[in-house]
């Protein structure tokens, strides 16, 4: 089956007991058993849960693994694969990372004899230059948030298994219509589902997927011993957002080319991110690993944060707002918003500058979404027309 036909089916089989076509919401927490040690698959609901069951089979076959675990956020999936260390390891990281992980490795993780070194995932050399003899986990994010970078992941996944390393990925950004990470050679994928896989903005929810079984059972295992468990609800509304992921994903898309271009020719703008723009200097890369481009773009106003505030207070379509991914066009300033737990020398060395906006462009009609653009632009040059009066 092709990616559109998973993602509606698998998982999504017709209910035994009574033939509905969607799956069931099981709200329950226990399951009766018939006798001790007999019982129909399911003891507890934080063990496991037949709602979850199908959407993690979903997110499996979407991303091209044998196995899935969905989370209650996508920094629950995160700390859930961290528990494969033990204390004194130490992981490499890409240093544009989402500010939730950063804060996660460096504020909560690393209180446990954890040690992570960040590097630019660009730099292949840089990366395997950072690998120490008690390094476990290369831990990479592409393309990055909210800097647009990529890692090569053919590349740095053939290190990592030199090395003797797991390679994991956050594939949030791509999606797994427009990227497949496992195919590419990476162990372990991980996903906030509260962006493009929801889709609609009205849940949280994170994901892990991969191929190697003992991975999977220890990830699986922590699963349950920790909890970062999503609710049935939770589940059925992701699993309801995959099935239209695919259409959604092509118009995000579209309509992300039509914002970056204009972007890049607009004067208000003194830089564009897009790996989809030729002018992207990864954009060969992107050609290479990504089959699309995906719907997020960042770009730098001239004039600083001042200005950026302006431009942010008076789109109308373009909602300033954390998160990503939904149906609804949102922008948000990464560092005050996303990446506000990162020290501001470390966000001006990375590029995350107070000129910056991140645009996760919707999908409404890509010339609504220009014009609110344009008009919001607009204001900058004349608030400044009248400040000079």
């Amino acid at each position: 089956m092709k990616f559109s036909t998973k993602a509606i089916h698998v998982g999504g089989e017709p209910d035994p007991s009574t033939g509905a076509i969607i799956t069931p919401v099981f709200q329950t927490s226990t399951y009766v058993q018939e006798g001790i040690g007999k019982h129909k698959g399911y003891e507890y609901s934080r063990t496991g849960n037949p709602t979850r069951a199908a959407l993690e089979s979903c997110i499996a076959s979407l991303e091209g693994g044998k196995y899935g675990l969905a989370f209650s956020s996508g920094s629950g999936a995160m700390a859930t694969v961290m528990n494969l260390l033990n204390a004194g390891d130490h992981v490499v990281v890409g240093e544009d990372v989402y500010g939730g992980t950063y804060r996660l490795f460096t504020k909560v993780l690393s209180r446990y004899n954890l040690e992570f070194t960040f590097v630019d995932s660009r730099d292949p050399k840089a990366v395997e230059a950072a690998i120490k003899p008690n390094t476990k986990i290369l831990w990479m994010e592409t393309p990055t948030n909210p800097l647009l970078n990529l890692a090569d992941l053919q590349m740095l996944t053939q290190l990592a298994k030199s090395r003797k390393l797991i390679s994991v990925v956050d594939n949030t950004f791509a999606s797994p219509y427009f990227q497949q990470p496992l195919a590419l050679g990476a162990d372990i994928v991980v996903h906030s589902t509260t962006k493009y896989m929801g889709g609609h903005s009205d849940v949280v929810g994170g994901a892990v997927v991969t191929s190697n079984e003992e991975y999977y059972e220890r990830i699986k295992f922590h699963q349950n011993a920790v909890g970062a468990i999503p609710g049935p609800f939770d589940c059925w509304l992701v699993q309801r957002g995959l099935k239209t992921l695919a259409v959604r994903m092509r118009e995000h898309e579209k309509n992300a080319m039509m914002v970056a271009k204009f972007l890049e020719g607009h004067p208000a703008i003194e830089k564009t991110i897009y790996p989809g723009l030729p002018s992207h200097p990864q954009h060969d890369l992107a050609k290479r690993q990504m089959s699309g481009f995906s719907g997020m773009v960042s770009c730098v106003i001239k004039g600083g944060m001042e200005k950026a505030d302006i431009f942010m207070q008076n789109t109308k379509l373009f909602a300033l707002a954390e998160s990503l991914g939904g149906v609804e066009s949102l922008l948000c300033h990464p560092a005050s918003m996303t990446h506000g737990s990162i020290p501001k020398a470390e966000r001006d060395a990375r590029g995350i500058v107070e000129g910056m906006v991140r645009l996760s462009c919707g999908i409404e009609d890509g010339d609504d979404l220009v014009a609110d653009l344009e008009q919001a632009l607009s204001k900058i040059s004349s608030t400044a027309k009248v400040a000079s009066r």
